[in-house]
């Protein structure tokens, strides 16, 4: 009883002391409106302290054809629907008309010194004759090239001017998937638009749209103008720089792509101070190991990346690597994906020793490797005839390289056959063989003509539940392995 009167009295006090406001009700309605606010409140922090440090960019492209220089701002060979921010197009088809004129990009970029630095993307200025900065206060200025990276899609310029805001530049690795991002930019030339979203992904490569790719994923809503522009976290410091959208409009869909900054610092540090970037390469083509391709190789642990192709006289062959070895680990580390691996080896300075750990006829070794300088190397083509062969199992039909064919393609007549025909919907197609695909070998077997060819296939395909594992070459993705299931 006692007990009893004690609550009573605690239970009054505290129904006494709320009334008088001594313990104010908070529901959860009211939680959300103070959690909402706080949000807006980080944004508008970030575009305050930032946009003063974001630029426009006009990018005047003078001399060509119309046509010719709204082709130019894509980069060779982008994969549809990968969209830059300044394709020039026409939703109702029509065609440019053929007469020399000026071509404007319009883009952005963010200021990373006070004198005048400013980091923006290389298909924005790539060919520009005269490239003209605006500042949030609308002065403008004429800026000056100093470096450009294609590979990467990254350019610097400069304006002659001191003591301006800048950005901070933040740790695109400590970023996380699902946290809030911020873009800034220009959508179609709207000045210093703020858009919000999340990191959608990160260590996004093969992607199509740089030699280098490693990006971030955002869906924050950035269009056409946003290129080149900063991607930031909510502490205001730049993670990323805005580059491309997938789109089947021309317009925001939820999926863009920025370079992430811990990649671009070097590249950036590179162009200020001698103007171009130097990568390590190693000489060898590379592609992800999946389940049929380690079978075919008698592997039972599908972890690694498989080599499809060593250059002659390069780092790679001096070092003894070969066509069809498996790489697992750099310097003791697992090799996980084929994106990690090529931006590692390219950040690694020439003369730098590395660590390859190889699978090779089931057996693990070790290969020391020297990384070299990193250079283009040219394609010849010699001359050869012969008619399509069609291989029905694959859905596909082939021919021996011609001299026309193999200069067009750039390929060498003399090793392997020509895809010249590939049936919709067929294995051919579903294994990623094109009109154009070189085939190299089929089951390890060279097959430098079309009886080569023909005889191996039929050998192949006697088994209707084989697997038939082609070594193919094209202009886009290289030299890579192609496992084709028959059954």
């Amino acid at each position: 009883m006692k007990k009893m009167r004690t609550f009573n009295i605690v239970l009054a006090l505290t129904i006494c002391l709320m009334s008088c406001g001594y313990f104010p009700v908070v529901n959860a309605a009211d939680n959300a409106l103070v959690s909402l606010k706080q949000s807006g409140q980080a944004f508008a922090k970030i575009a305050r302290e930032v946009s003063p440090a974001v630029v426009n960019i006009q990018s005047d492209q003078t001399g060509g054809d119309a046509a010719e220089l709204a082709d130019q701002d894509l980069p060779d060979d982008i994969p549809a629907p990968f969209l830059d921010f300044f394709k020039q197009f026409d939703p109702n088809g029509m065609q440019f008309p053929q007469r020399k004129q000026n071509v404007i990009r319009q883009g952005s970029g963010f200021i990373i010194s006070a004198d005048g630095y400013i980091v923006t993307n290389n298909h924005l200025v790539q060919g520009a004759t005269k490239i003209t900065v605006k500042l949030l206060n609308n002065d403008e200025y004429v800026a000056k090239v100093i470096g450009t990276d294609p590979q990467s899609d990254i350019a610097v310029i400069k304006i002659a001017a001191k003591n301006l805001p800048t950005v901070r530049l933040g740790n695109s690795d400590q970023t996380e998937v699902g946290e809030w991002v911020v873009a800034l930019g220009n959508p179609f030339g709207l000045s210093h638009s703020l858009s919000a979203g999340i990191l959608s992904a990160k260590g996004r490569s093969s992607v199509g749209l740089a030699d280098y790719e490693n990006f971030l994923q955002t869906d924050a809503a950035i269009n056409p103008g946003n290129s080149g522009g900063p991607l930031l976290d909510l502490e205001g410091e730049v993670i990323g720089i805005n580059t491309a959208i997938f789109s089947r409009s021309g317009g925001y869909m939820g999926i863009g792509f920025a370079i992430p900054i811990n990649m671009a610092k070097t590249i950036i540090d590179q162009l200020i101070k001698k103007g171009s970037v130097v990568r390590g390469y190693l000489g060898i083509k590379i592609q992800p190991l999946t389940s049929d391709l380690a079978a075919s190789f008698g592997i039972t642990d599908k972890r690694g990346i498989l080599v499809a192709q060593v250059e002659p006289g390069t780092p790679a062959d001096k070092a003894g690597l070969k066509q069809g070895d498996v790489i697992v680990s750099l310097d003791n580390q697992p090799v996980l994906n084929v994106g990690d691996f090529r931006n590692t080896i390219a950040s690694s300075d020439p003369s730098t020793k590395r660590s390859l750990g190889i699978m090779r006829d089931k057996k693990l070794t070790q290969i020391q490797i020297t990384v070299g300088n990193l250079d283009a190397n040219g394609k010849a083509a010699k001359s050869s005839k012969e008619e399509p062969h069609a291989i029905t199992k694959m859905g596909i039909s082939v021919q021996t390289l011609t001299e026309d064919i193999a200069g067009k393609i750039g390929a060498k007549t003399g090793e392997g056959v020509v895809v010249s025909s590939v049936k919709s919907g067929s294995l051919g197609e579903f294994a990623g063989l094109a009109r154009g695909t070189v085939i190299l070998e089929v089951n390890h077997v060279k097959v430098n003509d079309i009886n080569k060819f023909i005889a191996t296939v039929d050998a192949a395909v006697k088994n209707p539940n084989a697997v038939i594992l082609l070594l193919v070459q094209d202009s886009q993705l290289g030299t890579r392995y192609v496992a084709i299931k028959l059954g």
